[in-house]
């Protein structure tokens, strides 16, 4: 009988821990995406603004706007500073190039 309460306290112990590293995790991973939750930003006119000067406007807005849903940030300007928006610099398309404009 002591040996399954210690059992079960010990499992409840360590599904804790688990618990609370994976949040850590999350916690971490949205600092250095620059992932903001409480923050929404006008995907649609910030993808304008990217895409100005695409040769293809709507094929550039549609790839910006999947990515700006999911990280919540566009670098600034109609090219480059991805430096400002590491998780939208990181995400590739399953050939393995850059998926966001």
């Amino acid at each position: 009988m002591a040996i399954s309460k210690l059992f079960i306290v010990s499992l409840v112990a360590s599904l804790l821990v688990f618990h609370l590293v994976e949040a850590d995790q999350k916690v971490n991973s949205n600092q250095a995406t620059g992932y903001t939750p409480g923050k929404n930003i006008d995907c649609g006119g910030a993808c304008n603004v990217r895409c100005s000067l695409s040769s293809r406007p709507r094929l550039c807005k549609r790839a910006c706007g999947t990515c700006c849903t999911r990280c919540n940030c566009v670098p600034q300007g109609t090219s480059g500073n991805l430096d400002t928006c590491p998780c939208y610099a990181t995400m590739t398309t399953r050939g393995g190039r850059r998926k966001c404009p």
